[in-house]
């Protein structure tokens, strides 16, 4: 283990009908105006949005609505969120949805109290911002974990940028299963592969021999195998969707990377694919592992033959150490296609005249992979993506 200091600032309020239970509590602790932030409007359709709105109401709070916050959230829409919060005098942000919209938010929150370009203060002046407008998530589609950090992941579209900026940290994050039964089938598996992806990408980190943080890791893997099954079997257990969206908080709420510095190769290839396609994240993700892990199978070998063992269930009797890291990479590929997920660019309807040259050279090369790659070399892991 290397030497770490741990602190976690959220409430985590979870359980069938939490928003009832403890939403009225919450909203006694803060101020006057609250902004409810939401994506398309789903939640109006399924009436998430009418329940907490009551909530809101019989509190006492003015409310200033803040809507349309897109998949893969850019950052004129950070701006626009924070001018309104702005305006009107914001005092809490209600954050309802899934990752797109919690992570939209922590950055609005981290933007309406300063006075400079966010993206500048960050990226051009290397800081952070110390003072936000208070938060809470209510979340209704799980896998980015987003409610367990202040990490957002913003398209910068005149840069082409799909990068990280630090916001805030939600003060209590409501996960109720029920809110995730409306999510179509595609986005429950898609929100589950980003889980299992989060998980991966701590664990492929430094250290690299066996160690706490990795075994609990690895119990984290199994229970989303496990339970993405189970919905494919059935897709209204909700017992299944309450232990995904529980493993979808664990996967980011930095206990897996107690003691680790983390790879997250895979992700900052396919969030620069994101930039330039506007794709699905947890889709991208699923396309990009098993290809990518191929190119990492001699530097990963020994952290691969663990997971194939510990995670899949591979016999480990009379195979090489090698010949268990192909088994993993082998029992990944099975596994997204037995969850109906994409296993090339064009199965997710990507153009073939996306330049991918442009994707290889922006993707940031992260330090802690146990390859490293070069911007040919993931140039060729997005060639033999395109399908």
């Amino acid at each position: 283990m290397n030497e770490f200091v741990y602190s976690y600032p959220t409430k985590v309020l979870f359980g069938e009908k939490a928003a009832a239970k403890h939403l009225p509590a919450e909203l006694s602790k803060v101020g006057q105006t609250v902004m409810l932030a939401y994506g398309g409007g789903s939640i109006k359709r399924n009436g998430i949005y009418d329940e907490l709105l009551s909530v809101l109401q019989a509190a006492g709070k003015r409310i200033v609505e803040f809507s349309g916050i897109m998949s893969n959230p850019t950052y004129a829409k950070v701006q626009e969120g924070a001018a309104l919060a702005k305006a009107e005098g914001v005092d809490f942000i209600l954050a309802v949805g899934g990752g797109s919209v919690l992570d939209c938010c922590k950055v609005v929150s981290a933007q309406a109290k300063l006075t400079t370009d966010l993206w500048s203060f960050e990226y051009g002046e290397k800081k952070q911002p110390a003072e936000f407008i208070p938060m809470g998530a209510v979340v209704t589609a799980f896998g980015t974990g987003s409610e367990m950090n202040n990490g957002a992941v913003i398209t910068h579209a005149e840069k082409k940028i799909k990068g990280a900026l630090w916001g805030a940290f939600y003060d209590f994050a409501i996960l109720d299963p029920l809110y995730t039964m409306t999510m179509p089938l595609k986005q429950v598996f898609s929100g589950a592969f980003d889980s299992l992806s989060h998980c991966m990408e701590t664990y492929m980190g430094k250290p690299r021999t066996s160690n706490l943080s990795d075994e609990i890791n690895e119990a984290c893997q199994r229970n989303i195998i496990a339970h993405v099954r189970a919905t494919l079997a059935n897709p209204q257990d909700v017992q299944a969707r309450s232990e995904l969206i529980w493993a979808a908080a664990m996967a980011e709420n930095g206990i897996l990377k107690i003691g680790k510095a983390t790879d997250f190769q895979a992700h900052m290839l396919e969030h620069q694919l994101g930039a330039y396609t506007d794709c699905n994240h947890g889709q991208g993700l699923a396309v990009i592992h098993p290809v990518l892990y191929r190119h990492m199978l001699t530097e990963g070998e020994e952290q691969f033959a663990r997971l194939a063992v510990n995670v899949w269930g591979v016999d480990p009797s009379g195979k090489s150490q090698a010949e268990l890291a192909e088994a993993f990479v082998q029992s990944l590929a099975a596994f997204i296609k037995e969850a109906t997920l994409p296993t090339t660019f064009a199965e997710m309807g990507i153009s073939n005249d996306v330049d991918y040259k442009a994707i290889a050279q922006s993707t940031v090369l992260t330090p802690n992979c146990c390859k490293k790659f070069t911007t040919e070399e993931l140039l060729d892991v997005l060639m033999e993506c395109k399908g």
